[in-house]
């Protein structure tokens, strides 16, 4: 098995990296998706997330405001140390029980947002980071998820800098370009991961 750390700024294309490993057979652990997992109604994250923030984090219908969330946390460094207390160890768990239900000669790629930031690297044999340009990034967020620009730079510069990310990679993947440039440099690092499983 070869564990794969995936990781990139916000709108550097990380989880289109992602869905293009999992077309070729990646067993894909999406940081993210579990995140969202354990702060479902009824579960203990959700409730630890209300005893630390309140009522208000909550929608009408008793799930978890995202978008409220994330403004108190992204402007204010304790409130997301406090969030990333309670949600880490979760996500950590899951994600230990996914990989181990991978096979022996799998690649298994843990696409992790905050890698560089909690010094996550050496739990894989390899990280690889999906790389742009911050003018590149704040324009596809505000071009195509229709953030804010004041938003998107306060998530940007809640992130680890281009420079930190470059500094842990052991493969990176260019995304400055069109989305078809992408996928030759993907094919290509899929398969320097699969020559790892011998």
């Amino acid at each position: 098995m070869v564990k794969v750390g995936l990781t990139g700024g916000i709108g550097a294309g990380k989880s289109e990296v992602s869905r293009l490993l999992a077309s070729y057979g990646a067993v894909i652990v999406d940081a993210d998706k579990i995140a969202r997992e354990v702060v479902e109604p009824g579960t203990p994250g959700l409730a630890a997330v209300i005893a630390e923030f309140g009522e208000d984090v909550l929608s009408p219908d008793g799930t978890l405001d995202r978008p409220k969330l994330g403004t108190i946390v992204f402007t204010d460094p304790q409130k997301l140390q406090a969030l990333n207390a309670i949600v880490h160890p979760l996500v950590g768990a899951r994600s230990a029980e996914l990989e181990a239900t991978a096979g022996p000669d799998a690649v298994v790629v843990h696409d992790v947002p905050l890698l560089t930031e909690n010094g996550l690297a050496p739990l894989y044999d390899l990280v690889v980071v999906v790389d742009a340009t911050p003018d590149t990034q704040l324009d596809r967020l505000v071009r195509l998820r229709g953030m804010a620009e004041s938003e998107a730079k306060a998530r940007m510069e809640a992130q680890a800098s281009r420079e930190k990310r470059l500094a842990i990679a052991d493969l990176v993947i260019d995304n400055d370009g069109p989305l078809e440039a992408l996928e030759p440099q993907v094919r290509q690092v899929w398969q320097t991961l699969r020559d790892r499983t011998g």
